[in-house]
């Protein structure tokens, strides 16, 4: 997979990042949406495909980006298709930090050193060139205020914003509400970034353990019908919203 195109997993962290503090917003979540983008990511590179609320490996080469093909061991190692909601809702110990870490090393980001209350260290993240998160916002909000149906990519990134609560943090306010509607509504035309946000507001809501029926719903086309993932996500109203600190380099997750 060639550096010419960002992943799903950098433009959701980029999304979440505080330009003004250096910080993430929703940084619990952020970790579940994190997992569940390299998950999507997967799909769309051919390697992985949902079987009803499960993901199956289809094709186990590796992608090239060391970060997804983790993820791509991990899933191949597992033998048989696992649950979308146990997946996302397993350890992710230092995720968000990979990832940091990753656009740091990608040149996309750079680190800041600092104390918190004058002893303890901590590292803010800086966005090298903001032109690159107001082109990834500037997708969402063409999505959002035109209607025109979204590309899959921009669909399950949009899915995955709504899941881990960004909502609030790109459209604030009673004036935001209805763009965090429309963002939430961006959902029905992906079905795999559907599936897995799902997932990640279950595991938030605590029933990652309890099996999910998995009636078959419109795909988006005409007369086709995929299974195992809904039409529609809880109001981004519901999705509880967590707020970010100051992360430091050792021991964030």
């Amino acid at each position: 997979m060639g550096r010419s195109r960002r992943t799903i997993p950098e433009e959701l962290l980029l999304l979440a990042l505080d330009p003004a503090t250096g910080t993430t917003a929703q940084p619990q979540s952020l970790d579940l949406g994190l997992a569940g983008a390299q998950l999507v990511e997967l799909a769309l590179a051919g390697r992985i495909a949902p079987d009803g609320d499960r993901i199956a490996v289809v094709m186990p080469r590796p992608t090239g980006d060391p970060t997804l093909d983790t993820a791509l061991e991990l899933l191949r190692r597992r033998g048989s298709p696992v649950r979308a909601v146990h997946w996302i809702g397993g350890p992710r110990l230092g995720l968000r930090q990979t990832y940091l870490t990753h656009l740091e090393r990608c040149g996309m980001v750079h680190a800041v050193a600092g104390q918190m209350c004058g002893v303890l260290p901590t590292t803010r993240y800086q966005a090298t060139d903001t032109a690159i998160s107001r082109e990834i916002r500037a997708r969402l909000d063409s999505a959002i205020r035109t209607g025109v149906p979204p590309d899959p990519r921009t669909a399950a990134l949009a899915a995955l914003a709504h899941a881990v609560g960004l909502g609030k943090h790109l459209y604030p306010g009673n004036e935001g509400r209805s763009s965090r509607s429309r963002l939430r509504d961006l959902i029905r035309h992906d079905p795999m970034g559907g599936l897995v946000a799902h997932a990640v507001l279950d595991v938030q809501n605590g029933v990652a353990a309890q099996p999910r029926r998995t009636p078959a719903v419109a795909s988006g086309a005409p007369g086709r019908r995929t299974a195992g993932v809904r039409g529609a996500v809880a109001p981004a109203e519901t999705v509880p919203h967590r707020t970010g600190g100051v992360m430091a380099r050792a021991g964030a997750s």
